[in-house]
């Protein structure tokens, strides 16, 4: 897998959904239409040796909690690239950064590097997860991770099962989760800048970065 970094790399990785970008990435829309085809030409690779090399943690315990009413829901997704399944509804503890993204979405690039300062700005006072969704590309989606500059950990959810418990028109969205498991503010579409994704951290979570 090509280690180029850089904008060109950025438009070759969606080049072949190019024309399904725009119907398939949301703003605040109420539709969704996901890719109708996969992109193709991904080469055969070692999934959890590009995970290794782009850095990505290691995705966390999950425990047996009960739901939460307005928390996540009762889902198990495996780890991008290899690693323990998390059980959504079990991650407790630490107030929580959920970005839902796809590699073929364009407001998902255009608001990753936010995603990746605020990484470098929380620490361990706040928990980042990101869940790559309806996907089908994981190659493509750890090298997208890796050129972000995400290191946090990643989910997958080829299937759009998070769709059935909190429907949205497509990525990106983020998700704001307190330490209880409550989601606390959800936003629908791409985010704007870092100040606007530290606000919100602030104003919902009472994290100050």
């Amino acid at each position: 897998m090509s280690r180029a970094t850089g904008p060109g790399r950025w438009r070759a990785l969606v080049a072949a959904v190019a024309l399904v970008l725009l119907a398939g990435c949301s703003g605040p829309s109420d539709t969704y239409s996901p890719p109708t085809a996969p992109p193709t030409g991904e080469p055969s690779i070692d999934l959890p040796s590009a995970k290794a090399a782009a850095g990505i943690a290691d995705c966390p315990v999950s425990g047996d909690q009960p739901v939460v009413a307005g928390g996540l829901p009762d889902l198990t997704l495996p780890c991008l690239g290899g690693g323990r399944p998390v059980r959504l509804a079990g991650l407790r503890g630490t107030p929580m950064v959920i970005n839902i993204w796809a590699q073929w979405c364009g407001p998902c690039r255009g608001e990753a590097p936010h995603l990746a300062e605020v990484q470098k700005l929380a620490g361990n006072r706040i928990r980042m997860i990101g869940i790559d969704f309806a996907d089908p590309q994981p190659g493509y989606a750890i090298e997208f991770a890796q050129l972000a500059g995400w290191r946090y950990p990643q989910l997958v959810d080829e299937d759009r099962r998070i769709n059935a418990s909190i429907p949205f028109a497509g990525p990106p969205q983020t998700l704001l989760v307190d330490a209880e498991g409550k989601i606390v503010y959800r936003q629908n579409g791409e985010l704007a800048s870092t100040a606007q994704l530290t606000g919100l951290i602030r104003d919902h979570l009472g994290v100050r970065l």
